[in-house]
């Protein structure tokens, strides 16, 4: 691969030599205007927010982590009583500073055993994919006031996932795919498994697993503390896909990724119970050939006597619950969700009581919470409607009340319900019904309490800790004021929502920020921001949906327009989120395309001026409609995109598209390098060359079809990134520059 420095320099003197009009400076006198420098520099749009609460003594205390008193620059941690507020330090910076050290560890992450008389502190991370989930982990004895690191003999920073038996005698942890257990009291570790290598994966997972299921710490204690449930993952059937380093040597290098492809063989993956003492693994014998499914949640009974798992057949189509013992690994088929698409993972399942566990399903058209028993006997719907319950905030068996976050007719925000366990009830709002905009609920055990984060798109979030049901306010806890008053300074127009219906009866919200000044006699440029898949929303009502360079870009004379296409995980029902299956880059992209014609009717807007661009998913999206409807879109910038389907990772493509031995014309259908023939309008296309998720593969092979279709374009690529774009010094302030640059070039900001 070729240096890319002289593509970089050919661009950026196009920049300055040909547009001598265009005042590219970032260099801006006044206060109310957003620059790049000021985005990525400054620091003054940063904001506050609640540092790692922890509910201690079953809500009626809570911890959190805050600048140290003594030490400057290091945290405490601090503990405050529910009810009145009284504050005091439970462990000071200074009781972090290891011996013979001068400086306190770093607060990653921390977990109290059950009486706080211990503290587990994780530090000195090291990034695993995509998170800083290996490190050091060190426990503080509260009582002796004695600081230990863990994992004696083991290399540093490579401990995972550690966490408390439940007596809080001992602690486990993963270190080079083995799992490991370290008594407290005489430091004793007891080695688990032996057999983790680079492909044979103990208590943890492997890129797939990680990326696409969101799995990554693999194993759990029984609540009784004799037994350590653990996945094991045999990668060692996955092909590497081979990364190359040009930069770091002066020979360049591969960097081998374990990367399952569409229509190849995922990793085999198998649960087993092993006894904290030491021993062999009992594995549990859930039916079905293991390299044709994938085994995506467990969860203990709180008598230890049996473990629930939830198993996706390959298509992701099929969700079945297995009840397993784990004494003898027996397993019982006790609840299986079907879907003619997909079915998703249910991550809020939890025991209710000794016989029922909790289960979301869309099998009426609308995603629901119900009861499930244990045999699978009984069913029970407990909420009730033409809505989607979005989460599950919490669940109080004393109570009988579920709380769960939902948004009936709005599906931009997002609001907390109640409601009872016994399946009869009406679900009952708790948020105030002035309160619109996107609410996040940290509820206490019990369900008493809760830590309530509000924003909307216009107003930086605010924390409070409010007592439940009532959503009595007791005090607030961030109130970004700072940000606010940044905010105000700023010449911006407020941020608004609308609705948009298509010629197929299609309605998709969005929203719109328009150029300061605006002037509705004048026609505007028109710069959509796209995703369109079924991994997330763009239009929603809360702070970040609408980034600072967004709001940039409109001070530079341009409407931003956002709208979420049929595919997008929006509360809108079955049916909405569901009908892309095998459609991907087919029916999305014709949503886009035609809800942009409606808005090129508007009367503001320049139909002459439409600009398209998208990051990931959002970049195939900007492929799709430029190549797709060549009339709408004059520019496009995509970054990082997938342009040929079957170039994807087996698990994400495979469930929204089928396999690929039973319908490969999907896939070349819904790829966007199957019409690249049909570029008219100005594309850029930016890719990391070290990115794992969506290879620089996608973006080779996509320059390749443009050359043969003779089609004139510019790619900047950025060397030994990442997905994100973002390693290096000044990375993610060119990316933005770049961007930037690229649409003032291509289509003429302001109103005409």
């Amino acid at each position: 691969m070729k240096s890319f420095q002289p593509i970089f320099t050919v661009i950026f003197l196009m920049f300055t030599i040909l547009i001598p009009k265009i005042d590219f400076a970032q260099e801006n006198p006044d206060s109310s205007k957003l620059t790049i420098d000021k985005i990525f520099q400054s620091g003054e749009f940063y904001g506050e927010f609640f540092r790692q609460p922890r509910w201690i003594d079953d809500g009626k205390a809570y911890t959190a982590i805050e600048p140290s008193e003594a030490i400057v620059g290091a945290r405490d941690i601090v503990s405050f009583v529910t009810k009145n507020g009284e504050r005091s330090i439970l462990v000071s910076a200074a009781q972090l500073i290891p011996e013979n050290e001068t400086e306190p560890l770093e607060i990653s992450n921390y977990e109290w055993s059950s009486n706080k008389e211990m503290l587990l502190l994780f530090t000195n991370t090291k990034r695993v994919w995509r998170y800083n989930t290996k490190g050091d982990y060190w426990i503080l004895n509260l009582k002796t006031n004695s600081l230990k690191r863990l994992g004696k003999g083991l290399p540093a920073s490579s401990l995972m996932f550690a966490k408390f038996s439940p007596d809080d005698t001992r602690v486990a942890y993963v270190s080079q795919h083995n799992l490991y257990l370290e008594d407290l009291s005489g430091g004793q570790i007891t080695q688990l498994t032996f057999d983790g290598t680079e492909d044979m994966i103990n208590g943890t997972f492997d890129w797939a697993y990680e990326e696409e299921f969101f799995c990554r710490d693999g194993f759990s204690w029984s609540p009784d503390g004799r037994m350590i449930a653990y996945w094991q993952i045999d990668a060692s059937g996955i092909k590497d896909f081979l990364m190359i380093n040009n930069t770091d040597s002066l020979y360049s290098f591969t960097i081998p990724v374990e990367y399952p492809k569409v229509g190849e063989d995922p990793s085999s993956a198998r649960i087993g119970v092993v006894p904290a003492a030491g021993g062999e693994t009992m594995w549990m014998k859930i039916d079905g050939d293991p390299k044709q499914h994938y085994l995506v949640r467990m969860l203990w009974s709180e008598d230890s006597e049996g473990l629930l798992v939830q198993q996706l057949n390959r298509k992701q189509n099929t969700n079945k619950v297995w009840y397993c013992k784990p004494a003898s690994g027996l397993a019982m088929n006790v609840f299986t969700d079907t879907d003619k698409a997909w079915v998703d993972i249910v991550e809020d399942w939890m025991w209710v009581d000794d016989h029922h566990f909790t289960w979301l399903s869309e099998k009426d058209g609308w995603r629901h919470l119900y009861l499930i028993s244990k045999t699978g006997d009984e069913e029970l719907l407990i909420t009730r409607g033409n809505y989607d319950v979005v989460s599950i905030a919490e669940i109080d068996p004393n109570s009988k009340y579920a709380y769960f976050i939902a948004s009936p007719g709005k599906p931009t925000q997002r609001y907390l319900y109640s409601v009872r366990m016994d399946g009869k009830s009406e679900a009952e709002r708790i948020t105030p019904e002035k309160q619109s905009g996107t609410h996040e609920y940290n509820v206490s055990p019990g369900g008493k309490y809760a830590f309530h984060t509000w924003s909307d798109i216009n107003t930086p979030p605010v924390t409070e800790l409010v007592s439940l049901p009532k959503h009595k306010t007791l005090r607030t806890l961030v109130d970004n004021e700072n940000l606010k008053q940044t905010m105000t300074n700023l010449n911006l127009l407020p941020i608004g929502f609308f609705q948009v219906s298509t010629v197929d009866d299609v309605t998709m919200e969005g929203f719109m920020i328009k150029p300061p000044g605006f002037d509705p006699a004048k026609k505007y440029p028109v710069l959509f921001y796209v995703y369109g898949e079924p991994w997330g929303q763009t239009a929603t009502d809360e702070w970040g949906a609408a980034s600072l360079w967004h709001k940039m870009m409109a001070q530079e004379g341009y409407l931003v327009i956002s709208m979420d296409n049929r595919g997008t995980p929006a509360p809108k029902g079955r049916e909405w989120r569901k009908s892309i299956y095998r459609k991907i880059g087919i029916i999305n992209s014709r949503d886009q395309a035609m809800a942009a014609r409606e808005i090129m009717k508007w009367d503001f807007v320049d139909p002459d001026r439409t600009a398209v661009w998208g990051w990931s998913g959002g970049g195939s999206m900007t492929l799709n409609l430029m190549f797709r409807y060549p009339e709408i879109y004059e520019t496009g910038m995509a970054v990082a995109p997938v342009s040929n389907q079957f170039f994807y990772d087996n698990i994400y493509q495979e469930r929204y598209m089928g396999l690929k031995n039973e319908n490969p014309e999907d896939f070349l259908e819904g790829s966007p390098v199957s019409y690249a023939k049909n570029l008219e309008g100005n594309l850029l296309v930016m890719h990391g060359t070290g990115d794992d998720n969506v290879h620089y593969q996608n973006t080779e092979v996509l320059i390749n079809e443009l050359i043969k279709q003779n089609k004139i374009f510019q790619v900047m690529p950025y060397p030994n990134r990442s997905h994100g774009i973002y390693e290096g010094e000044n990375t993610s302030r060119h990316v933005f520059t770049m961007l930037r640059h690229y649409l003032m070039q291509h289509m003429e900001p302001g109103g005409k």
